[in-house]
């Protein structure tokens, strides 16, 4: 599976925005910046975003950008297969020894992006993070 910049960048995205409070508007620069995201760049994938149904915004003074659905409702997969379009599955030689191996590894790879929401993802990050306690002996 092809994933491309702008793809990764989408998913940082929306990921950043299933961290925050829901219903909260965030603001692109925040956003831009927690995820070292070019912000012109983030302006466009999250205008992409919204028209594909996984962002909305809101303007003025307390506007930003916030999820339209529950983080555990967006998978990972649709995220990728919008931004990338057609490209999200590699192109591979049909003739070739390696053929059926790599359309086996390009459905192992779907099925476990298709099978993993953001809300998935918040709740392992979140997990993994109060693990780690910091340790201050010197």
């Amino acid at each position: 599976m092809y994933i491309s910049v702008k793809a990764e960048y989408a998913l940082s995205a929306i990921f950043d925005l299933a961290t925050q409070p829901p219903g909260e508007p965030v603001r692109i620069a925040d956003i831009a910046k927690r995820q070292n995201i070019p912000q012109k760049f983030l302006e466009l994938i999250l205008s992409s975003l919204k028209q594909g149904g996984f962002v909305e915004s809101r303007r003025g003074a307390e506007g930003g950008y916030l999820l339209s659905r529950a983080a555990d409702s967006i998978m990972v997969g649709e995220v990728i297969r919008f931004v990338d379009g057609g490209k999200a599955r590699e192109k591979r030689k049909t003739g070739s020894p390696f053929a059926e191996m790599w359309a086996r590894v390009d459905d192992a790879v779907s099925s476990v992006v298709d099978q993993t929401s953001f809300g998935d993802l918040r709740r392992n990050w979140q997990e993994r993070q109060s693990k780690y306690i910091p340790n201050w002996d010197i």
